[in-house]
């Protein structure tokens, strides 16, 4: 491990919202550690070792495949210098007092987390690794070429070491090429990776006079190379990205700008190749990316309107809903300076409520609830946007046919609502408007759904249920036919007495004289 460097942290946790949340609970880098990988289980966070070579490792105990005490146990033994901290929750000590008989040094309540009790176990942790120094800590004189370029891509200032520099370093330009190894199927397999990168090493070395050049890892799943070229080579290096991508089609390529004052690297990585590389999840199609590939004028995209979409729903107005939906995903995919997080938030949280907005509304929706936590995962380890959009398009449709199997049962429940709420309100002045309006449907929806439903329309049956309520007050003769009329619900007496003689076939008066 080298002196200066961040603190390079794992985080282990099957779920995701956890791992989210330890993400942005701090700022990482100021507070002088990186995060370097996460993993979903002990087995993933073995592989990530290798590829990240941590610092810490911040773990769940219960987690799938290999758990926490395993991972403890095996870290511990294999990489004793490897600092781990547990996250637990109440009922799990016996696991924890497991973890720390293996060598954890400290534990986090999963309930109790905060930034505060996180930053006191990170900074716990390494105060026992020698060698870290963290932020605002001298660097010492004695820095390899290597470790003067972590440091600067750490983001601390590098001291003097232009005679060291300008030894190691003879060409006029430096440019980084960003090698980004997270479409490939094996989601960056150590083996895998360290295989390319020789080649990588092997071609810059046969195709490129007179180059220099280093290496790192930046974080999960890329690699960077700092190629120290004359002018006149940067197309040859353009190149050589496309040969290679060619090839390998799953790799994607960045290249920042070229730049002439070494201890820019740290400013050059952070401001045009991470950049690059975060574009990549929306253009991983271009072979080399670069900043002179890029439109000119950043794409804008609307904000989602949620109460159009909701009320759409409510209204059950799907296609029109799910129509919106697909429109603002395509134009937000267009959007590639969109955060990665926020981009794949968004399509969390709709699918979140796209499930609450069925079960509100009577759908069973027991399948999708427990599909869409497999969403939730597939989408956030998606490599682009288009595996996103593919992955949300599959849950639009299944919510579709959970939407057509329940209709029948749902149109059978809703009209026997409609027909009780007539039933008890026969008298009042009730209108198809003010009906529609109850139920939260459209005027003509509801229009149509009654007279396909009832093989009536909403007046024919509205006058039905108070004309056979008029029949039954008829027999008693203490009350007067304009009363009665008007306890049924009717303001015009002649109006009454037009309907009751269409339905019965008979007069009011004449009915009650047949009657008593």
């Amino acid at each position: 491990m080298k002196a200066g460097e961040l603190c390079r942290t794992i985080i282990v946790d099957d779920e995701i919202l956890i791992r989210q949340g330890i993400k942005h609970y701090i700022n990482w880098e100021q507070e002088g550690f990186q995060i370097v990988g996460e993993a979903s289980n002990g087995q993933e966070a073995l592989e990530l070792i290798e590829l990240t070579s941590p610092h810490i490792i911040l773990t769940d105990i219960v987690m799938p495949i290999m758990d926490g005490e395993e991972l403890t146990r095996i870290v511990k033994t294999k990489y004793p210098h490897i600092e781990i901290i547990i996250l637990s929750s109440f009922g799990e000590f016996d696991y924890v007092r497991s973890t720390f008989q293996s060598g954890a040094v400290d534990y986090i309540l999963k309930p109790k987390l905060n930034a505060q009790g996180l930053l006191k176990v990170l900074r716990t942790a390494a105060s026992r690794i020698p060698s870290i120094q963290l932020v605002n800590k001298e660097l010492e004189n004695t820095l390899t070429v290597g470790q003067i370029i972590e440091k600067l891509i750490s983001g601390y200032d590098a001291d003097d070491h232009s005679e060291l520099i300008l030894k190691a370093f003879p060409n006029r330009y430096f440019c980084l090429l960003g090698v980004d190894y997270k479409r490939h199927p094996s989601k960056g397999n150590v083996e895998y990776v360290a295989n390319i990168n020789k080649n990588i090493t092997k071609a810059i070395e046969k195709n490129l006079d007179h180059v220099v050049h280093y290496s790192f890892t930046a974080e999960q799943s890329v690699n960077v190379f700092l190629i120290n070229i004359n002018k006149d080579q940067i197309p040859l290096v353009i190149d050589l990205a496309n040969q290679i991508s060619d090839s390998e089609p799953y790799i994607g390529f960045v290249l920042s700008e070229e730049f002439t004052d070494f201890s820019k690297v740290g400013m050059v990585y952070k401001e045009s190749l991470k950049k690059l590389l975060q574009y990549l999840y929306y253009l991983p199609n271009q072979q080399i990316l670069t900043q002179q590939a890029l439109p000119k004028d950043s794409p804008k995209c609307s904000p989602f309107n949620l109460d159009r979409f909701t009320n759409e729903f409510m209204h059950k107005r799907f296609d029109s809903a799910f129509s919106y939906l697909v429109d603002h995903v395509t134009e937000l995919s267009g959007c590639f300076t969109t955060d990665i997080f926020e981009y794949k938030s968004f399509f969390g949280n709709i699918i979140f409520n796209i499930t609450i907005l069925l079960s509100n509304l009577g759908y069973e929706v027991k399948e999708l609830e427990d599909a869409r936590y497999i969403y939730f995962n597939s989408i956030e380890e998606s490599s682009t946007a288009d595996e996103a959009v593919k992955l949300l398009n599959l849950f639009i449709e299944e919510s579709k046919k959970c939407i057509l199997s329940n209709r029948s049962h749902l149109d059978n429940s809703n009209i026997k609502m409609i027909l009780q709420y007539i039933d008890e309100h026969f008298a009042e002045p009730l209108s198809l408007t003010g009906v529609a309006k109850h139920f939260h449907f459209n005027p003509s929806y509801l229009s149509n759904y009654f007279a396909t439903h009832n093989n009536e329309g909403f007046i024919e049956y509205l006058n039905k249920i108070r004309i056979e309520e008029a029949s039954k007050l008829l027999i008693n003769d203490t009350i007067t036919i304009s009363k009665i009329s008007e306890i049924v619900g009717y303001s015009d007496h002649s109006y009454f007495c037009k309907v009751f003689k269409k339905i019965k076939g008979l007069s009011p008066s004449q009915y009650r004289r047949k009657n008593i």
